[in-house]
């Protein structure tokens, strides 16, 4: 039988380690922790912290936008959509 222990969790969801919160051009965010290092095109905006201090940092910060602010709407792709005819 095993036994759980911190080397079963993924990296970035084990909140033994600390993180940053990353944002991207796009103005993504993403919790990354502090022993990987940061990928290209992101940059620190919080951090180092624990994974629940950065959730709550992007809670606060992260405006009622969309989602993936730059994507085209879905509309766009549909060549059914009748609307704005």
């Amino acid at each position: 039988m095993s036994t759980f222990n911190e080397e079963t969790i993924n990296p970035f969801d084990n909140p033994a380690h600390t993180f940053l919160v990353l944002t991207n051009q796009q103005q993504e965010y993403s919790l990354w922790p502090t022993f990987v290092p940061t990928p290209k095109g992101w940059e620190p905006q919080f951090g180092p912290a624990t994974r629940d201090e950065c959730s709550a940092y992007v809670e606060t910060h992260w405006t009622a936008g969309p989602l993936f602010p730059n994507a085209e709407p879905a509309r766009a792709h549909n060549p059914e959509s009748r609307e704005g005819i």
